[in-house]
This record gives structure tokens, sequence and C-alpha cells, in this order.
């Protein structure tokens, strides 16, 4: 089957209102705190993911859900003004459209979800056809959405026989577990993960500071393992050796999502065949300059624009 999309992307798709910076902890007894500055924005990992991957010149579509309210239809806009197909992206009558709020504070931040429609959100969401027609399939946000998960290792092996790579962001646990006996099944039809170095260390149940061992240990588990890792650029184990690539200057405004335009950028990258080494350097410049501007999408790059800012990248034997 001729592949219609680059890029299929499932996951979470939600508005965020982005709050901050804080100056001190968010103050309860009905305390009224001012910040500089506030952003009604495109929200969730698979949507930011989705709209990094059009604006660096891929042909995507969205499958997910939203509620048939007000928050889902302003999801389906802005996602289809960024140039992604929202055909697949189901309306539930039933069920809110997930909602976040992100409270910052420097480079960290909080991030409050009310979840709505993620925990119904299943393969049925995801039509055949799509799945057949799309070059990579991405799915984001493992953990927020429990029926989904159970079924991403059929999916994501249809979709290889079918001709395609596939990718997984697990992003946070929000219950803190880290259960991984489901996750195996996922890792097993995985081509690359694409966690954090936070998340990295979790997922490989590692007490240790270096990304490095964590991103061999899941390796040897199967997939391509990619960890983004902040100011200090991102680094890749392919199961024989790992490659690292450092961070580029630049002051950040907002972090909010730039390791779903990183995910974006690495997807972009081996869809024009660049070798794990140029992908990790792509990535990872696309990750920074999305961090121009308030929200996750305002500032992710073009194509042009992270050529222009490549850094060196290393390679280090295993």
């Amino acid at each position: 089957m001729p592949h219609t999309f680059d890029l299929l992307v499932i996951g979470d798709a939600n508005p965020d209102v982005i709050i901050g910076p804080l100056d001190a902890p968010p103050a309860f007894g009905q305390r009224e705190q001012l910040v500089s500055t506030g952003a009604l924005t495109i929200g969730g990992s698979g949507a930011i993911v989705a709209c990094g991957a059009a604006r660096l010149g891929l042909r995507v579509a969205f499958a997910g859900r939203v509620g048939d309210d007000d928050a889902g239809r302003y999801m389906r806009d802005r996602l289809g003004a960024h140039g992604v197909d929202t055909e697949a992206l189901k309306r539930d009558p039933r069920r809110p459209t997930p909602l976040t709020v992100s409270l910052t504070r420097g480079d960290d931040r909080a991030i409050l979800t009310a979840p709505g429609t993620l925990a119904a959100t299943t393969t049925d969401d995801v039509p055949a056809a799509l799945l057949g027609a799309a070059r990579h399939v991405h799915s984001a946000s493992y953990f927020l959405m429990p029926q989904l998960a159970a079924a991403l290792p059929e999916l994501l092996r249809t979709a290889r026989q079918q001709g395609a790579t596939t990718s997984v962001d697990t992003n946070d646990d929000p219950a803190g577990r880290w259960e991984t006996t489901g996750l195996d099944a996922v890792l097993a039809h995985t081509d690359f993960l694409l966690p954090n170095a936070t998340e990295a260390r979790r997922l490989a149940r590692l007490d240790t500071d270096d990304p490095a061992d964590a991103a061999e240990r899941l390796a040897v588990r199967g997939p391509v393992t990619v960890v983004k890792n902040g100011a200090d650029g991102a680094l890749c184990h392919d199961g024989e050796r790992l490659f690292t690539t450092r961070g580029i200057p630049l002051q950040p405004v907002d972090a909010v999502g730039a390791g779903d335009s990183f995910d974006a950028g690495f997807i972009a990258a081996l869809l024009h065949d660049m070798p794990l080494p140029e992908a990790l350097r792509f990535a990872a410049v696309c990750g920074a300059l999305s961090t121009r501007a308030h929200g996750g999408t305002t500032a992710q790059p073009t194509w042009d624009e992270v050529l222009t800012r490549l850094p060196e990248t290393e390679e280090t034997p295993v």
C-alpha cells in the first residue's frame, strides 16, 4: 500500500494552560499570586510531536480521542492549523477533553492533568487503513492511556508488518510505579524508545545518575534507546554503540514540550535517512529551539532553521 502519511501519531491531545514563572510554591488559602505570563496552547505529548513534525515538513496524521466540547474543538482546529490531519481524532460525547495546567518555575514545572477521554482511548480509535498508510508510527504518553497501552504491542506489530518503523515515548508515570511488565511486550515491537533521562533511569530500574547506563540497559530489551538530557544534549544506544551530542547555547524561555519537539525532530531525521548520530544532533537542536517562546508549539523550528544550528557529535564505542 502506498504511504499517504510520513507519520501517524497515536496519543494525547489536550489544551495546555501554562502559567509562570512562579517565584514561590503555589499558595493555598485563597491567596492570589501574580505571574508574568499565561498562555492557552496546544498540549499533550502526542499533539506536540505531531505539530513539530508537520512544521519540519512531514505529512502527519493524528489518532486519539477528545471530548465533543469546546476544548476538543479547540484541539481539532489548532492541530489542523498546524497542518496535521485530524480525521481520526475521535469525538467522545460522554467524556470531556483532557486539560493540563503547567506551573513553571525556572527550568522546572508542575503538571496538573484532568485525564478526561484519555482512560477511554483504545486501539479502536486507530483506523486500520490509517495504520497501514504511514511510514512511521509514534505512540505517546503510554502511562496515561491504560486501555491503549494494553493493546499497543499488537498495534505496533501490525504497523511493522505493513512496513512502518515505530517509536514510543512513555512520558511520566503519574502513579509513580513505572510498571514495565506490559511495556516489555511493547518494546518487542518498538524500533526507537524516546524517554528523558529521568524516565530512562526509572524504566531501566537503575539507581544511577548516568543516563548512558539506563540507555544501554533499555537497548538490550530491543529498541534503540534515545535519551533526552536537557541542556546537556542527548544520547542514544543501539545495543552496541553509544552516541552523544551536546546541547546548543540558548537561553530558554519555556521548556514545556521540548522533549516532544525533540521526538518530532528525531523521527523527521530518520525519515530523511539520516544515520543515528546525525538524527540525534538534529533532534537535540529541535528540542532546544522549541524553548524560544512560551508554549510547546509556538517556537518549533523549520527544517532549514535546524540545519543552521547543528553541532558536532561524538561517538563512543561500548
